[in-house]
């Protein structure tokens, strides 16, 4: 006769195997893996050298060129450039309302023919209708809000040369990775950048990037520990009634 098992050795023997694979899983997710790239900002290499023509008997061969007086700056593509991070903004809102309505209506009671007094034939404890009326409501809102933001982001980061625009104008982008104890860390930064905003050292300061996109972000243990978690995030999302 085959033996039935018992309802509580099945339920340790499931619990058992939950706590062992909780044991091991937990481990790997606490491993911090390397930085990953993100292909949107990856370097790009600059071009190729032409191959050296062969037999034309001149010294000078195009595309082999190098000027001995020629500016270290940035100028083709895969060239890199330094960007000084030297952000620095701060905004204030203030906003204060208040709104009031009162609304008062009154109807008095009417007379016909010199009478005031009706019955309509109904008995009441009177002998008489009451027919006027009177209607009174209030309504008022007072509201105030301040938002203050203040965010800066200093630092340096080195991007390259991605592609030359037809009025000489250069589009940049860029990525650090930094791997921690806790985490990793990244720092972004795309955009286009003007010739002459790049100085002497081949630095231009991320405040002359047009259409710039700087970007700090982070992950792992330290990033996971600042976020906010699903159940908070319910209770202050506009579907929360209260």
């Amino acid at each position: 006769m085959k033996r039935t098992p018992n309802i509580d050795t099945v339920v340790h023997r499931r619990f058992g195997l939950w706590l062992l694979i909780a044991m091991v899983v937990m481990p790997l997710i606490g491993c911090n893996s390397a930085p990953k790239r993100d292909p949107d900002y990856a370097a790009v290499p600059p071009a190729e050298i032409p191959a050296i023509p062969q037999g034309n008997g001149s010294i000078y061969q195009a595309g082999f060129e190098r000027s001995w007086f020629e500016n270290v700056r940035a100028r083709r593509v895969g060239d890199i450039l330094v960007v000084q991070l030297t952000e620095d903004t701060e905004a204030k809102q203030s906003n204060e309302g208040e709104v009031s309505r009162s609304n008062n209506t009154s109807v008095t009671q009417p007379t016909l023919f010199g009478r005031g007094d009706f019955s309509f034939g109904i008995p009441t404890q009177s002998g008489v209708f009451n027919l006027s009326q009177n209607l009174q409501s209030s309504t008022s809102f007072e509201g105030e809000a301040e938002n203050t933001q203040e965010n800066q982001f200093t630092g340096s980061l080195s991007v390259t040369v991605t592609e030359v625009l037809s009025n000489g104008y250069l589009k940049v982008r860029g990525e650090k990775r930094i791997g921690m104890t806790g985490g990793n860390e990244y720092v972004r930064v795309s955009g286009i950048v003007r010739p002459e905003d790049i100085d002497l050292n081949n630095t231009v300061e991320s405040t002359r990037i047009a259409d710039a996109t700087l970007v700090y972000v982070g992950d792992g243990q330290v990033s996971m520990a600042s976020r906010m978690g699903w159940l908070a995030k319910f209770f202050i999302s506009a579907i929360m009634p209260f």
